[in-house]
């Protein structure tokens, strides 16, 4: 069973490690580096699983499982929770806060891919869940792999669709280019920061209606690109 998943880790290379697994899986990834941010994420993109580092910044993991689980259960993700602590208390909060698995750090990227394909199958992902990623205009779904614009079909390239999903995730974030090129790691494996810019250029031809006057897929200069939140 494939899904969308949801990586919360707060270290770029482990998070990056994780995110290539899964995709040589077959799954889809979003990456973030805080609990505030994973919290907006999974409210936002009703992923299949989430691969949660429980020493995250802002808000740590059992943070993140107290809010996710309250509310009377407001989403029902699986969660595979990380962590560097080994000790018995630890691991029956995290599984009293609704963890479905547990797996402490050093671990093998075969060993985490095992437990999630074991959720995957006992829980079968986020039940109901609509795994379409929606902003500006733009929907992106990670299950079918496919791309809309205003309700009409959308041909992209591999890494472009990973952009275009990383950045409809988190409308308004604004992404250097190094973290765009992160996204297409697995896809484009010559790729400089530089590529960031052609892909950039391609995905307005196809989704902004005059791309010499962009409204949806926007440069910030200086810094990088971002995605409208609204249109």
């Amino acid at each position: 069973m494939c899904a969308h998943v949801l990586v919360a880790e707060d270290d770029e290379k482990q998070a990056e490690l994780i995110r290539r697994s899964l995709l040589a899986e077959g799954h889809t990834a979003t990456v973030v580096h805080d609990g505030a941010a994973a919290l907006a994420a999974a409210r936002r993109l009703r992923p299949g699983l989430l691969v949660l580092d429980l020493m995250l910044p802002v808000l740590d993991g059992f943070g993140v499982c107290r809010e996710l689980r309250g509310q009377d259960g407001e989403l029902e993700v699986p969660v595979v929770m990380l962590t560097a602590r080994s000790g018995e208390d630890d691991l029956l909060l995290g599984l009293d806060l609704g963890a479905d698995d547990y797996l402490t750090k050093p671990y093998s990227p075969r060993e985490l891919m095992a437990r999630i394909r074991t959720v995957l199958r006992r829980t079968g992902g986020a039940r109901g869940a609509d795994p379409v990623v929606r902003a500006a205009g733009i929907g992106v779904d990670p299950v079918r792999h496919e791309v809309r614009c205003d309700g009409a079909p959308v041909d992209v390239t591999p890494a472009e669709f990973q952009i275009l999903l990383a950045m409809a995730a988190e409308p308004e974030r604004v992404f250097t280019r190094r973290q765009l090129l992160h996204c297409t790691r697995g896809f484009d494996r010559s790729s400089t920061e530089r590529a960031v810019d052609v892909h950039i250029m391609n995905l307005r031809r196809k989704i902004e209606a005059d791309p010499r006057r962009p409204v949806r897929l926007l440069t910030v200069f200086g810094v990088g690109y971002k995605l409208s939140g609204r249109l």
